[in-house]
């Protein structure tokens, strides 16, 4: 017969010991839980299996998702913003643990996985779509995108930023087979990946192996 909390048989003072240790156990994982500072940020940097990519590697990030933001019809599917008729721009949403990161530090991240230098296009992905843009969600947010994007031009790095500051709108999130696409196809991420260049290209912008 499969033992129970019930039927179990505990000596003398034991199962108070693990009535209070089972409390702890609670009071510890609450504890935690209550420590995440979830907050939400919007990037856009080409392509939005490479930049979902990047992200989910930074510690302090809980999630990404890919999607499309920034433009005029509602409930866009990927054939209508590829088309790049529909306004909206391949973008993802990052949720992280503001105890853990701050937004300053994702900015930078962004900065350093993106090419700022060029309009209207991310490394070999070309059109309106593909433009790189940061979304912000309030003032404070937009005073520091203007002071991350003032020290990325003070640096000397690059001279010109053509990246868009933008309100947020409405994220729609993109289609299932989008969301981590470089995990469920890795062959077929990594060649295009390859293929479009970007790692080259950034390592020639900011001079480091991205």
């Amino acid at each position: 017969m499969k033992a129970t909390l019930k039927t179990l048989k505990f000596p003398y003072g034991s199962a108070a010991v693990f009535i209070a240790l089972l409390l702890m156990c609670s009071q510890s994982a609450r504890a935690q839980a209550e420590s995440v500072e979830t907050q939400t940020a919007i990037f856009a940097g080409g392509c939005f299996w490479c930049i979902e990519s990047d992200f989910e590697k930074l510690p302090g990030v809980l999630s990404v998702e890919s999607g499309y933001t920034g433009g005029h019809v509602a409930n866009p599917d990927y054939e209508q913003v590829s088309g790049g008729k529909t306004g909206h721009i391949e973008s993802v949403r990052v949720t992280y643990d503001a105890a853990i990161i701050s937004y300053p530090a994702l900015l930078d991240f962004f900065w350093h996985h993106i090419d700022p230098t060029v309009q209207n296009q991310q490394f070999c992905d070309k059109g309106n779509q593909y433009r790189s843009a940061i979304f912000y969600a309030n003032d404070e947010q937009r005073n520091m995108i203007e002071a991350s994007k003032a020290d990325i031009l003070q640096s000397g790095a690059i001279t010109n930023i053509y990246t868009d500051i933008l309100p947020e709108t409405t994220f729609y999130v993109a289609e299932d087979y989008h969301q981590d696409y470089y995990k469920k196809n890795p062959l077929r991420y990594n060649y295009y990946r390859v293929r479009c260049g970007r790692d080259e290209r950034l390592e020639e912008i900011w001079g480091v192996d991205p």
